[in-house]
This record gives C-alpha cells, sequence and structure tokens, in this order.
C-alpha cells in the first residue's frame, strides 16, 4: 500500500510547482489550502509526512506530536529563525541563503534539520518565491525517497523579527541599490509593497530594474483612503 502524504501551502506558485512534479513523486499525495482543513485530512489520511513549503497559519500541536511535519525556512538555521526571512536577508546584504527543510516543533524554526540547499535571492520577491518553491519540491522528492534522519541544530541562534507593513516605507538617504533592493523585495502577492506618502497620495512601487547608476520601477498612485 502506497504512503500518503500531504503537502500545505496557501500560495499559488508552490500549488503550480507541486503540479509540475506530482507525477514523479512517490505515494499518494493530498493539497491542504486552508488551516480548517488540516485537521481533518491529517486524521483520514494518516500520511507519513506533512509538509509545509509556505504556511502561514499556526499548526496545531496535536499534528506536530502525532506527525512529522516538515517545514521550509528560507535561512541557514540556527542562523535567521523568525519572521520574513527573505526581506530580512536582502536588508542586511545577503545575495544568497539556504533553503532549509526542518521538522516542525512547538518552538518557531528550531527543529532538527533533515537537508539543507543553496537558493539565490536574485530578482524580485516573487522570483525567489518561485525558485524556492520550485526547490523545496525537489528537497520533498529526497526526503520521501532516502526518509533522512533530521539533525539537531548546532551553534547560537540569530532570530529575525517579522517585518510590519509600514516597514515598507521607501527609507530616507538611501543608495540606488538599497532602494532597489527595498523595492525588489516586497514585489510579491500577498505582501505590503514598497510606498511612499506624498501629500494625500499613496504611491506604490514594483517591478524594480537597475540601469546603469538609475532605478526604475513601476510606480500607482492611491488616494490615501484606498492605500494598500
Amino acid at each position: 500500500m502506497s504512503a500518503e502524504y500531504i503537502i500545505c501551502t496557501n500560495r499559488s506558485w508552490v500549488v503550480d510547482s507541486f503540479l509540475k512534479v506530482r507525477m514523479s513523486l512517490l505515494g499518494n499525495w493530498s493539497v491542504c489550502l486552508c488551516p480548517e482543513d488540516l485537521i481533518h485530512m491529517a486524521n483520514t489520511r494518516n500520511p507519513r509526512y506533512i509538509f509545509f513549503p509556505h504556511w502561514s497559519f499556526i499548526v496545531p500541536e496535536e499534528i506536530l506530536v502525532k506527525h512529522e511535519c516538515v517545514c521550509f525556512h528560507m535561512t541557514d538555521v540556527p542562523y535567521g529563525r523568525g519572521g520574513s526571512p527573505l526581506q530580512n536577508l536582502i536588508v542586511r546584504g545577503h545575495e544568497s541563503t539556504l533553503l532549509t527543510a526542518l521538522r516542525m516543533t512547538s518552538e518557531i524554526d528550531a527543529g532538527p534539520i533533515y537537508l539543507k540547499r543553496p537558493l539565490s535571492l536574485e530578482g524580485s520577491a516573487q522570483n525567489i518565491f518561485q525558485r524556492s518553491a520550485d526547490l523545496s519540491m525537489k528537497m520533498i522528492a529526497e526526503i520521501v525517497a532516502i526518509e533522512p534522519e533530521p539533525a539537531d541544530q548546532e551553534g547560537e541562534p540569530t532570530m529575525f523579527s517579522r517585518r510590519k507593513p509600514a516597514q515598507s516605507e521607501l527609507p530616507d538617504n538611501s543608495t540606488v541599490k538599497s532602494l532597489y533592493d527595498h523595492i525588489r523585495m516586497l514585489d510579491a502577492p500577498g505582501y505590503p509593497h514598497a510606498f511612499l506618502r506624498y501629500g494625500s497620495w499613496h504611491l506604490v512601487f514594483t517591478d524594480a530594474h537597475l540601469k546603469g547608476d538609475a532605478l526604475e520601477a513601476r510606480v500607482q498612485f492611491h488616494a490615501s483612503d484606498s492605500r494598500d
């Protein structure tokens, strides 16, 4: 009898990546798109693993205790545990990182590690998230095939704080490169895009590109009462 597996995600690009490789994956697979379905699916399917490539909700303790839950974090943990890893990495000047597959525990990003694989931080947040989703599917296939024993994290943790929407405002006294990084690191669906206040207007910036010493970006003007 084939093993059961569940993919949990609330991002369309992860679903797209999964569908591209579904036929090559071993076992029977289900996709969970919302937290309301998670407990029911876990209890009725008795999965070998539950994978969380990009999930924005708290996983109940009963799920973590009963099932082997694997999440994917965009840092070389224990460095960079916590929220907004992509943005925190780019703000700190990182051009690449490691995507880590680790067992989920009640302590955020503190579980033992299955795999780490290199990931480029070039391009927009959406570009990076798509690469991360594709890479996570390769890592999932590897975990399913070899069922590695996760190893405890080593070293002193460095914690990241989840960014607040107000931090998306373009900073003063920036270089062209830092403005480019600020816009691109927020340029993905569902994230608070870079913005600037101009009188009664709220200017939202996306699609940033460096052109020599100049920065080009798409800007939308929103009335302040309808801003993102």
